[in-house]
């Protein structure tokens, strides 16, 4: 779940010119940087829903019967 909060301000940091100079990531760093950034976020996101509500997702779900 902490990983979320370490890759956010990572991206942020050194996508910055003014902050790294020439060290800042080039432009298909930053996509794919941000695609696992959201990618991460989401899947903590559904973590946290899962386990906080598992009967609210479930029984959402039209299951057949067994």
């Amino acid at each position: 779940m902490q990983l979320g909060f370490a890759i956010w301000p990572l991206m942020r940091f050194t996508s910055d010119r003014r902050k790294m100079g020439d060290f800042v990531n080039p432009p298909w760093i930053k996509i794919l940087g941000w695609a696992t950034v959201a990618i991460v976020i989401a899947l903590n996101a559904k973590l946290l829903f899962d386990t906080v509500m598992p009967e609210a997702v479930y029984g959402a779900l039209p299951l057949p019967a067994a």
